[in-house]
């Protein structure tokens, strides 16, 4: 007879599948503030957190939706991600920090890249390779006029709910020009 149980139940969050603690166990021992990213179905958010023993510290935290106000509707596209972490850099100032994508498995030109490029370019100083972010004319929305054009009288179908919010297709880019202009003035 056994005195001692050979199964141990891990912890609740790594039995759902949300937290890796390994992996968040060195991202907490650099000390260093961590950009969190995380991707839903309809929507990106990003933080700027710190490590303390009682929990942890949000310093700013931007979701796609707060796009609106720049004049670009938030979705979980690649713009909108660029835009969330040069929003994310402008509100919380400079800052040295490391990217933290939980449980996501990291795909080169994937959103969470096109976050920590917006980071970057809006004053974070985070180590990455160049490569892993997504190309300058997907950032830009150039690619999504692309598409409207090859799209032809659908694009209004397929982009209604940017028409919804007075972006045409065809001058997605042009809008994405100005709601960065915009973000560029918020100040920390």
């Amino acid at each position: 007879m056994a005195h001692k149980s050979t199964f141990e139940v891990a912890f609740r969050r790594r039995r759902e599948g949300k937290t890796d603690y390994k992996k968040r166990l060195a991202l907490v021992k650099s000390k260093k503030v961590r950009l969190v990213v995380r991707k839903t179905n309809t929507r990106i958010i990003a933080q700027a957190m710190t490590f303390d023993p009682k929990g942890d510290n949000t310093i700013a935290s931007v979701d796609s939706k707060d796009l609106k106000k720049y004049g670009w509707l938030g979705t979980n596209n690649t713009p909108s991600a660029y835009l969330v972490g040069y929003l994310l850099a402008k509100k919380s100032g400079k800052q040295s920090c490391v990217l933290d994508i939980g449980r996501k498995h990291s795909s080169h030109g994937s959103v969470v890249f096109a976050t920590l490029k917006g980071a970057v370019d809006g004053g974070f100083d985070i180590p990455h390779n160049i490569e892993a972010v997504p190309s300058e004319d997907r950032i830009n929305a150039s690619v999504l006029d692309a598409y409207a054009k090859k799209l032809g009288d659908k694009a209004k179908i397929v982009f209604a709910n940017y028409i919804k919010e007075g972006i045409e297709p065809g001058l997605f880019q042009k809008t994405f020009e100005k709601a960065k202009t915009e973000i560029s003035k918020v100040k920390a």
